[in-house]
């Protein structure tokens, strides 16, 4: 099958996530980056909603992060980013859906929040969020391990990684930081930004908070960055 070609933008959380999966596979691949304000006219032939990622691999186009990390998981089965076990791979899935659905969500609620009250409860549904990954994520899954299931770098490590890159600014906008009950989720944060697709991937903090400056009317963010 011909090459592939990865659509994606810098600042997308959803494009970091097949980033790595792509690097973390070694699979040769063509970026063709999208400018999300003037995007391309052929653009929302690939991508039907208009979004990155998306991908082109032969006649194949696919579109949506999930989706397209289990077709690369599929295709590209080396190095497993799932499980074998059915079981194990079913739990992991539900963890995905869990960052998908209740810790993004919180996250952005609590960082957008329209006004202090949505702001308040994004914070409670967000600390509640990394409590339970503390306790019934990383805390019976992992072991000894580095990772959420443990020696093994997943999917799941992938599918909550771009939103812990970005708690600076939570830092920075909602003077949020990590409960203390939280060292589990602290170190496995350590182990997965050290990883070299995470590296090759991540943006410096400055570009998210001069990028939020901007979106949230609070342009201070840029000059407390450069600290």
């Amino acid at each position: 099958m011909s090459n592939l070609q990865l659509y994606f933008a810098k600042a997308s959380t959803f494009s970091q996530r097949t980033r790595v999966v792509l690097l973390e596979k070694k699979i040769d691949f063509t970026p063709i980056e999208i400018d999300l304000q003037n995007k391309p006219s052929d653009f929302t032939q690939i991508s039907r909603y208009g979004k990155v990622p998306a991908i082109k691999h032969g006649d194949v186009e696919i579109y949506e992060s999930a989706v397209i990390n289990e077709y690369l998981e599929e295709v590209f089965p080396e190095p497993a980013l799932l499980p074998h076990d059915p079981t194990t791979k079913a739990i992991a899935r539900i963890w995905i859906d869990y960052a998908n659905t209740r810790f993004v969500p919180a996250f952005n609620k609590f960082l957008r929040g329209k006004d202090a009250q949505e702001q308040e409860q994004g914070r409670k549904e967000f600390v509640e969020a990394l409590l339970y990954i503390e306790q019934e994520g990383l805390g019976k899954l992992s072991g000894n391990g580095p990772y959420w299931l443990g020696e093994k770098f997943s999917l799941v490590d992938i599918s909550f990684y771009p939103w812990f890159e970005r708690l600076p600014l939570l830092e920075h906008f909602r003077k949020f930081t990590l409960p203390t009950e939280t060292p589990r989720l602290l170190q496995w944060w350590n182990a997965v930004e050290n990883r070299e697709s995470i590296q090759a991937v991540a943006n410096p903090v400055n570009f998210y908070l001069e990028r939020f400056a901007k979106i949230l009317g609070e342009p201070n963010g840029v000059a407390v960055a450069q600290k």
